[in-house]
């Protein structure tokens, strides 16, 4: 697509969500996931993009009381001190993460994958939010020859030996529609880390 070579389409859809998984090396966390669940996830009734090919779905239980994981999830200015894929991030607005809180955030290209961009910048928009509950934002990734929309979906629910925290995705965009399985895998990857990442930071505020 674009003029991209296979490997510019490889090197494009390594990046969102965070690139988690592959730049932090972080392990999966335990949970049920699947690229294709029978029902999807959703806040206040609103889901991910239905049509998108390429969706993920996990989850895993996290030993932290619920205030400790919300604070981390929603407190945007503070991910790159526990998500080590993530170079900068900043609330566009102020006050408390609410529906139409967007924010900015950067994550890099590794070098040597042969398409120009170095980073991608994302901006965020969260469309729907329940406290404590659940939340759901939409927004692009830019880089330079690199287009992606994401819509994410994440639901947090105490059961028994802490919060369970579930999270989906769907990835639409002409470089990673140009090899379904591969970006599926990817996603997979980077929300496989980001949940690894928030479980392991929460828990070590219990500690």
């Amino acid at each position: 697509m674009f003029g991209m070579r296979k490997a510019g389409i490889r090197a494009a859809v390594i990046t969102v969500p965070l690139v988690a998984g592959l730049l932090s090396g972080a392990a999966a966390p335990a949970g049920a996931h699947s690229a294709k669940p029978a029902k999807g996830l959703t806040c206040r009734g609103a889901g991910v993009e239905p049509a998108a090919q390429i969706r993920y779905r996990t989850e895993a239980v996290i030993n932290a009381p619920l205030d400790v994981i919300w604070k981390l999830q929603t407190d945007v200015d503070r991910w790159p001190s526990w998500q080590k894929p993530v170079t900068s991030a900043e609330r566009l607005d102020h006050g408390r993460f609410r529906a139409g809180s967007a924010f900015h955030w950067t994550t890099p290209i590794p070098p040597g994958t042969g398409i120009p961009a170095t980073a991608l910048d994302i901006t965020s928009t969260v469309r729907q939010v329940g406290d404590r509950s659940c939340i759901r934002w939409t927004g692009p990734a830019d880089g330079e020859g690199v287009h992606i929309d994401g819509v994410h979906v994440w639901n947090f629910t105490k059961v028994r030996g802490g919060v369970r925290v579930s999270t989906e995705e769907t990835h639409t965009g002409p470089q990673v529609d140009a090899d379904v399985p591969l970006a599926t895998a990817i996603l997979q990857a980077g929300l496989d880390g980001w949940l690894a990442d928030l479980k392991a930071a929460a828990e070590a505020r219990v500690r």
